[in-house]
């Protein structure tokens, strides 16, 4: 009888346990719901010009300019297509190197001085993930001047964020077993580093560098729209004189560079990793 009165306590308690966390779960949901519903009031049907807007026929007449190719003006894509290759290829490139001394600090079990390297790695990670790379461009423009030159240096600071915090998180994770045993040997920290850490983590490096200029290859092409070169900046002359046929041009010259970062990026990613 003990034993059976303990079940049924134990039962009761499993059952309350589980009411309890379903309750839990339907006030989360409502929470969600209901701030969903607040968002699309105040973002949507609060925040938009429906009168100006006007009927569904004038936006199909508004989305009808947009069907077209103007192809007198692709010879003129090519110039700015390398360009903006050029700019996320070198805009990566730099940011590996500006990642180095981000991710030898961010990396716990590695940092030189933990309360002070640690903190200041994860605030520049931090600071170039939560800044977006138009801002980046915006600030460069203002710095250097128009071109190439501000978008690489854009990205370059963009890419920090993600590059060196997922290869410092893939340092903390890493076997501790060959660290030790080359330490145990009287290896320096060096070596331990040449041996022991970089070919653990290496493919993930790579692999994070790799997807990293896949994106920056998207973020060049509208880095133009700031002033930062390639076809973003094509795209935006293309708006400002109403040519809607050369701004679906342009899209679609993006979208074939976007491709063609992918095709890329698979098979570099294959052949090294």
């Amino acid at each position: 009888m003990a034993s059976a009165s303990t079940t049924a306590r134990n039962v009761d308690r499993i059952l309350a346990a589980r009411t309890k966390a379903k309750f839990g779960r339907s006030i989360i949901y409502a929470a969600v719901i209901a701030m969903a519903v607040f968002s699309i009031k105040t973002t949507i049907i609060d925040d938009t010009d429906w009168a100006r807007l006007g009927s569904v026929a004038n936006v199909l007449a508004s989305a009808a300019e947009f069907l077209g190719v103007d192809w007198g003006l692709l010879p003129n894509l090519l110039e700015p297509a390398i360009e903006t290759i050029m700019v996320a290829t070198l805009g990566t490139l730099l940011g590996v190197v500006v990642c180095v001394p981000a991710i030898w600090f961010g990396a716990l079990n590695i940092t030189p001085f933990t309360p002070v390297t640690y903190p200041l790695a994860r605030l520049m990670m931090t600071l170039s993930r939560s800044i977006h790379e138009i801002v980046w461009g915006l600030f460069f423009v203002a710095a250097v001047g128009l071109g190439a030159l501000a978008g690489v240096l854009a990205l370059a600071i963009r890419s920090v964020g993600f590059i060196a915090k997922m290869s410092a998180e893939a340092i903390e994770d890493l076997d501790p077993n060959p660290v030790e045993a080359i330490r145990a040997v009287g290896g320096s920290d060096f070596q331990v580093f040449i041996y022991a850490i970089l070919p653990q983590v290496l493919p993930v490096i790579v692999g994070v560098v790799i997807f990293e200029w896949e994106i920056n290859i998207r973020r060049s092409s509208i880095l133009g729209l700031v002033g930062a070169g390639g076809l973003g900046l094509v795209f935006f002359r293309q708006l400002n004189t109403f040519n809607f046929p050369g701004v679906t041009t342009v899209i679609l010259a993006i979208l074939a560079l976007i491709l063609f970062g992918e095709i890329v990026s698979y098979y570099v990613r294959k052949a090294i990793i």
